[in-house]
């Protein structure tokens, strides 16, 4: 490698740096992954992303989403519904997708499992989060914020709130009981927010340059 070039990696990665610890908190959209870059100043063919969106859905929500997500996004999109595969691997994934929705305050179990063993897979690839949930924006927000591992929140490259239902017709009778005393409703409504899933499709499928940051 010329050593023109070797100083621009070196640069790279230490304006990465820079930029996770200093403004980490400011908008995880601008987080690089530098490791991503090859041959700088060289021209390079766009690879096609293969993004795998895992999740688990209760009632049927979570999942709706998800099909539509996965139609706005580019390249191969695998889903996988942890109720049927609870320790599916990344290992060939560009992007990873992690989503579930919020009852009781928690995010399904099967989604904390998959994330805490997971986090050292997770590291290398491009990371989205989402919930699903009816909480109002201020308790959404930290909703999400409790879902994931801070080590995920750290890592992402954007993160959404995609709305959520109430179906009636799928809940048993405690449920139905205590959406109708907590959240005072008597039938089934949805709230799927599908422009926050077009605004999250449109974070992951943008491409950073370290340089934009060098003007």
């Amino acid at each position: 490698m010329r050593k023109d070039n070797i100083e621009i990696n070196r640069s790279a990665n230490l304006l990465f740096v820079f930029l996770t610890k200093n403004f980490k908190n400011y908008d995880q959209t601008y987080l690089i992954d530098c490791s991503r870059f090859r041959k700088f100043g060289r021209k390079q063919k766009q690879k096609q992303m293969k993004t795998t969106i895992i999740y688990s859905s209760s009632h049927g929500c979570t999942e709706k989403v998800v099909q539509e997500l996965s139609q706005k996004l580019s390249g191969e999109v695998a889903i996988i519904n942890l109720r049927k595969n609870p320790s599916p691997s990344v290992a060939d994934s560009d992007r990873v997708i992690i989503g579930g929705s919020i009852h009781a305050g928690q995010i399904q179990k099967s989604v904390r499992d998959f994330c805490t063993a997971n986090l050292e897979a997770l590291e290398n690839r491009e990371i989205g989060l989402f919930i699903c949930c009816m909480y109002e924006p201020e308790v959404a927000r930290e909703q999400i914020k409790n879902a994931f591992p801070e080590e995920l929140h750290q890592m992402a490259k954007t993160e959404a709130i995609f709305g959520g239902e109430f179906n009636f017709e799928k809940m048993n009778i405690i449920e139905r009981m205590l959406v109708r005393k907590i959240a005072k409703v008597n039938e089934s409504v949805s709230k799927i927010d599908h422009n926050s899933i077009d605004r999250f499709a449109t974070r992951m499928e943008k491409t950073y340059s370290p340089f934009m940051f060098l003007v």
